[in-house]
């Protein structure tokens, strides 16, 4: 297996840092490729586990650092990140589409199979990337919410529950409702088309909640009346907010089992 340290980007400006992983007998071969979202205040690396157990499956494995984490962190704490949130998702999403050039550019990505997944602010990310490219073939979503629109107005609820005040005009919280509704499962779920997503959640989970991600999985199933395997949610009554074993070894099943079908 390789593991290599790049730096992706179609103008070379502000360039992309991540872990690319492929199977060394395959490296300049064309094959399905997932790229793999990492939670917030995490890291491209944390996710390795995850990369070593599909790269096995004979896929290509990129890892992205997101916005202002890992190597891009520009030391902002906790509460500052939070503040910027949906601008780390959003960027995400739109270098999702350069990942997705540059696999074609280089050549690897002749068939189109590409999957996209992540755990947490990942999981919410590849959901956003579900609803803005109708190009990506599946996905694997662990501890993700469709619902941006009601996710973001909790969380600006309970930073104001705390005793912070919002640094954004009211003008400004409207307009960043808007832009998050483009990109709203739950408001625009026929962008699923039918594709291959795999669920992951714990019913304990306190950081993103469980209900709106298990609901929205229901009111849809039925568009997959006629492919039932291609829609699966997985519970864990006992989980947070941390992906079992178990999860993660169904994940990557889901996704190798379609991307190689």
């Amino acid at each position: 297996m390789i593991i290599r340290e790049e730096q992706w980007g179609s103008d070379g400006q502000n360039p992309i840092p991540l872990l690319h992983i492929v199977d060394e007998q395959q490296e300049s071969s064309e094959m399905p490729v997932v790229i793999f979202f990492h939670g917030f205040t995490s890291a491209k690396e944390h996710n390795l586990h995850y990369a070593f157990n599909i790269a096995k499956r004979g896929i290509r494995v990129l890892l992205p650092e997101a916005h202002l984490h890992g190597v891009r962190s520009e030391g902002l704490d906790e509460v500052q990140l939070s503040l910027r949130f949906w601008e780390i998702v959003l960027t995400s999403i739109e270098e999702a589409g350069v990942l997705q050039q540059q696999l074609k550019e280089k050549g690897l990505l002749a068939s189109g199979r590409i999957a996209f997944s992540g755990t947490s602010m990942g999981g919410i990310t590849t959901l956003g990337c579900l609803a803005a490219y109708p190009w990506i073939h599946s996905a694997a979503v662990m501890m993700g919410a469709p619902g941006y629109v009601k996710l973001a107005k909790g969380q600006m609820k309970q930073f104001e529950n705390k005793g912070f005040k919002l640094p954004m005009k009211d003008e400004d919280v409207q307009k960043l409702l808007n832009t998050l509704a483009e990109f709203d499962l739950t408001q625009h779920p026929e962008r699923l088309n039918g594709r291959p997503v795999f669920f992951w959640h714990g019913m304990n989970d306190t950081m993103v909640p469980f209900e709106p991600t298990h609901h929205f999985y229901n009111a849809v199933k039925e568009k997959y009346n006629d492919h039932p395997e291609d829609f699966e949610f997985m519970v864990d009554e006992h989980a947070g907010h941390a992906v079992s074993r178990s999860g993660m070894l169904r994940a990557v099943d889901f996704m190798a089992d379609n991307l190689n079908d």
